[in-house]
């Protein structure tokens, strides 16, 4: 863990008696993201949490796993082997701990892979039935400030669904009784048009993980964030999109992709085609939604070797060239019975466009996070780029508007060269 210590766990379950029979089935999108997990933090000074006990901090948590009780559930299989959630009431773990570091010292820090020690991380398995979906760990610095780390199984949904979850509690603690239900997501259409290929290439297999859900790369991977702000946002899409950014329908994620993936395959030196996988939000991030892994999963092809200063035509192939892979995706886990064993995010290099999570959502006695970040846990090779809000002034305020947020888990030699180009190029470190 590192960074922490006097680690204490318990459990929270739901404030009501679930139905024995109450069950959560997986989707076919659920089971495909199942090696992959999601670690949020969220940072607050001491002024926010000022007379807060453990107690105070997890009352809340009853009357919320009562809205989401598939959170607290575990895994089980059917007679056909296919997985699912049975809704048991064993509760989220729990995680106290402390640190001997202040806040501004461990966000100081140059290793930015901190998340593993704030966000208490344990695979699923080796036995699904008491593996639990959710940590949620309260991390006390000796400046008085306090982080909350959120490890959310990506079997249960994304980033979205995560950040919703978290900003819930938010709600029940500062005196706000919560919704009844939950609404049932409404997926809608992909915007982009169905695959006419036979085979998924956003996703790659690996090796049979039976009932221990849990993969590793091949290298050495590192995380590495960093403030895209809103002045260096305005010069990026003025330099490279100049008045056409205005016509055309691509957002500022679709400039920072295009810019990152023509660096890393410059990097890496690529020669002919290459490929990356974009997740996508396909409608606006409704609160009190159903958990679900909602994001349209699409592919772009180009080969970048002959693209020298013209960005611009990148940003339109990341825009507007993208191909649909979601129903490809779920007929080959139907088929499967959804005994499948496979990676999305850094299967290619994946670009995860959460400009419209509400991770800034989450406050605590009126205040809002100093700093909150995500990133995602058992990615491929290829790497991936989370693209984030950002804060504004350091005062929670975060959203688009307020620059952006870019956090990538990548083998460290390409972090540095990566980090170096932005600095030449975009005065970005």
């Amino acid at each position: 863990m590192g960074m922490v210590s006097n680690i204490k766990l318990s459990t929270v379950v739901p404030a009501t008696v679930s139905d024995e029979n109450n069950v959560h089935e997986l989707t076919n999108m659920d089971l495909v993201m199942k090696l992959h997990y999601i670690h949020g933090v969220y940072f607050f000074t001491s002024e926010a949490v000022q007379g807060l006990s453990i107690q105070d901090l997890k009352k809340p948590m009853f009357p919320l796993l009562d809205l989401y009780f598939m959170a607290s559930g575990r895994v089980k299989r059917s007679e056909t082997g296919r997985p699912f959630i049975k809704c048991n009431d064993s509760g989220v773990r729990i995680v106290e701990a402390k640190s001997d570091k202040t806040i501004d010292e461990a966000l100081a820090m140059e290793d930015h892979s901190f998340h593993d020690g704030l966000a208490y991380h344990q695979a699923l398995g080796p036995d699904l039935s008491f593996s639990p979906l959710v940590f949620i760990q309260f991390t006390w610095f000796k400046c008085g400030g306090m982080c909350m780390g959120l490890s959310w199984a990506h079997v249960l949904g994304d980033a979205f669904s995560a950040s919703n979850f978290i900003n819930m509690w938010g709600q029940i603690i500062s005196g706000n009784k919560p919704t009844k239900r939950l609404h049932v997501a409404n997926p809608g259409k992909s915007k982009f048009p169905p695959s006419t290929r036979k085979k998924a290439t956003s996703i790659k297999r690996v090796d049979p993980q039976g009932d221990f859900w849990k993969t590793t790369s091949n290298c050495r991977l590192e995380t590495c964030y960093f403030q895209v702000h809103e002045k260096q946002l305005h010069h990026m899409v003025t330099k490279i999109c100049a008045r056409e950014y205005q016509a055309a329908k691509v957002s500022h994620f679709d400039v920072l992709s295009a810019v990152i993936w023509k660096y890393l395959c410059d990097i890496r030196e690529e020669i002919g085609p290459s490929t990356v996988t974009i997740c996508s939000n396909k409608k606006p991030n409704w609160e009190n939604e159903f958990p679900s892994n909602g994001m349209v999963i699409s592919i772009v092809e180009a080969d970048l070797s002959g693209v020298k200063d013209d960005l611009w035509q990148v940003v339109k192939l990341i825009a507007e060239k993208r191909v649909g892979e979601n129903s490809l995706i779920e007929e080959m886990v139907e088929n499967e019975n959804g005994e499948v064993d496979c990676i999305v995010c850094g299967a290619n290099l994946t670009l995860l466009n959460l400009e419209e999570a509400k991770v800034y959502g989450l406050e605590i006695n009126g205040h809002r996070p100093i700093f909150a970040n995500y990133v995602i846990n058992g990615v491929g090779d290829e790497g991936a780029v989370l693209v984030l809000p950002g804060p504004i002034n350091g005062k929670g305020e975060g959203g688009c508007g307020n620059g952006l947020m870019v956090t990538v888990v990548l083998p460290e030699s390409q972090i540095s060269l990566l980090k170096c180009k932005l600095e030449r190029d975009w005065n970005i470190v």
